[in-house]
């Protein structure tokens, strides 16, 4: 198990009072064409967009990742600010985006490839763009770049459907930035995975975000399976730990214990160990 798998981990344990704390009022559970039910908010307010910098999302993420990365990741904004606007610029944000990405840190690499693909126009670049600002929405908290991070995912997005129109990475991509505020009815983001899982029935990125969706709604018994289908083409940690929870959540211990002993198999992590040994204890007294 490699750190950044870790990283990840914990991180959606860290979510997951959150997940729970999510309002449910005014969600309905419409069906598609295979009888399941996805639950989503009908509608929901838009938030004011904050004009958030990469300046200030990066001095933030430099805080969580230690003085020695830190210093790399400065010495290379240090040349950005002295570079001359062209091809040296460009390749200089390159390393930044992929410094970002080394230590996990989404939002900062979103900010990077947002840049270089409003530069080169290039399908990759908004793809990776779409894709870091989905990841950077997902892992935080903060209210007030939430906004800024679908906003970004939609543009990019929108941008790499274009280049490429049946492209299912995009399709599915944009569907989870609909969904997290970037339409005016989440639903059309449902209707964008549920496509993507019409033509690509094992998805993984489709299956898990319905997944994770039909959990917001409390349709745990939806979230088994989008999790199992995500968890019969590639046994991965994350998704397993989600249908623990959704196992928990439907009163069904014995499987909910057996999810998270394959989480615990799978991430020999002596922290996160004790935490899935918390859990286990929970659903055994």
């Amino acid at each position: 198990m490699n750190k950044k798998q870790i990283v990840i981990v914990i991180a959606v344990i860290a979510v997951m009072g959150y997940l729970y704390s999510l309002p449910v009022k005014g969600l309905v559970k419409p069906k598609d064409e295979s009888g399941h039910s996805n639950g989503v908010m009908t509608s929901k307010t838009a938030r004011p967009v904050t004009q958030v910098s990469v300046e200030a999302i990066s001095a933030s993420a430099k805080a969580t990742v230690g003085p020695a990365l830190a210093g790399k990741i400065a010495a290379l904004e240090d040349q950005l600010s002295k570079a001359h606007e062209g091809d040296a610029k460009l390749a200089i944000k390159k390393q930044l985006a992929q410094q970002w990405d080394d230590v996990n840190q989404p939002a900062p690499a979103g900010f990077y490839y947002l840049d270089l693909a409003r530069k080169s126009n290039d399908f990759k670049d908004w793809l990776n763009a779409g894709n870091r600002f989905n990841d950077a929405y997902k892992f935080t908290q903060d209210t007030a770049v939430q906004p800024a991070y679908v906003a970004n995912s939609v543009e990019a997005f929108e941008h790499a459907r274009k280049l490429k129109p049946q492209d299912l990475d995009a399709e599915a991509g944009l569907g989870i930035a609909y969904v997290n505020g970037g339409a005016p009815s989440p639903m059309q983001g449902i209707g964008l995975l549920l496509d993507v899982v019409k033509q690509d029935p094992a998805n993984h990125n489709a299956n898990m975000n319905l997944g994770q969706f039909a959990m917001k709604s409390g349709q745990y018994d939806k979230a088994v399976i989008r999790f199992k289908t995500v968890i019969a083409q590639k046994p991965e940690v994350e998704p397993y730990f989600y249908l623990a929870e959704s196992y928990k959540q439907l009163g069904m211990k014995k499987e909910a214990i057996a999810a998270y002993q394959k989480c615990k198999e799978m991430m020999p992590d002596p922290a996160f160990g004790e935490r899935i040994d918390q859990f286990i204890k929970e659903l055994k007294d």
